[in-house]
């Protein structure tokens, strides 16, 4: 059979040729290496989830040892940001605080030292939203672009690459962000502007502060009263008082695999990050005149555990600390 070639009109070619220059550009764009600083617990498994996507990674930790697992696998590791900036036109950054994500920014050999213009910086820590605004200003003036996309979910989420990332920044360049955080998560969510992604963050792990002190409180309380652990949390799942706390992460040993408690505390989300986060919660509640009495009471149990040797471990260890603390 003869083959019938249907000549498109103008409008259609052009949108035909657009459509298939940008899949080209995708496709070369995502063979470009692309930046990492903060290989940590959270750090470390998401840059790993961009090496399975076939993304070369630029990596730099302040701590080296931290490096040398991606060194052995033939990552390049950079001695400061500002290498990485030199190397990557997209740059992760995942940070435990406000002061840190200022420095790799912004420090004597911070990111702004050598990035390239039309950059694209995706900051990943859960930081102060008036320091986003900030940084997002001092790279706006570089001629790149700043977005703010702290994550939720926890290591295990960011090993399975199920992380919820929520996005603050200009609309325009969020597909563009999004293309890079979809390899490390299931859900990425477009907030607002710039620091608006910071803001959801903060509320989610106030909740979460909240939540997992209730869940230590009442799984506390039943183990004192003679109830089997495994069997309330059993219960408790199929109630009303069901909540990430108790279900996916109970803060209980013995109770669930798989999850610091089960492991002595070790690894997780630090209490002394909880802690953090907290008090940026309290900062922007003062800020915004908005009360906040169970987040205030979450933020002071979470300090007295950091003054207390909890500092290091998860922060469900919260069931330890009240266990022991008989006299609060």
């Amino acid at each position: 059979k003869p083959t019938i070639f249907i000549q498109p009109d103008n409008c259609c070619w052009h949108l035909w040729e657009r459509r298939l220059n940008s899949m080209c550009s995708r496709a070369m764009a995502s063979k470009t290496p692309v930046g990492f600083i903060g290989l940590g617990n959270m750090g470390n498994p998401m840059a790993k989830n961009l090496v399975k996507h076939g993304y070369p990674v630029v990596a730099y930790d302040i701590f080296p040892e931290a490096c040398k697992e991606f060194q052995d696998s033939g990552a390049q590791v950079m001695d400061s940001p500002a290498d990485v900036a030199e190397r990557a036109d997209r740059i992760i950054t995942m940070l435990p605080s406000s002061p840190n994500a200022v420095e790799v920014y912004t420090g004597a050999n911070g990111i702004l030292k050598k990035v390239k213009k039309g950059s694209l910086l995706i900051d990943s820590s859960t930081i102060d939203p008036a320091v986003s605004k900030e940084l997002a200003k001092a790279v706006e003036k570089m001629g790149a672009v700043f977005m703010d996309a702290p994550v939720s979910g926890g290591v295990g989420a960011a090993r399975a690459g199920n992380l919820t990332f929520m996005v603050g920044g200009v609309e325009q360049e969020f597909d563009a962000a999004k293309e890079l955080l979809t390899c490390m998560g299931s859900n990425v969510i477009y907030c607002g502007e710039v620091g608006t992604g910071q803001a959801a963050k903060i509320c989610n792990n106030m909740l979460l502060a909240i939540s997992m002190i209730g869940t230590a409180e009442a799984m506390n309380l039943g183990i004192r009263l003679g109830l089997d652990p495994k069997l309330l949390a059993k219960i408790l799942n199929m109630s009303s008082g069901r909540c990430w706390s108790s279900d996916t992460y109970n803060p209980v040993p013995g109770v669930m695999e798989g999850v610091p408690s089960a492991n002595n505390y070790q690894g997780g989300f630090g209490t002394t990050l909880m802690a953090k986060d907290l008090g940026l919660a309290q900062i922007t509640a003062i800020n915004t005149k908005t009360p906040v009495p169970f987040g205030s009471l979450a933020h002071q149990i979470y300090r007295m555990m950091c003054a207390k040797g909890y500092a290091l471990k998860d922060f469900s260890a919260v069931f330890q600390f009240l266990r022991e603390e008989e006299n609060l």
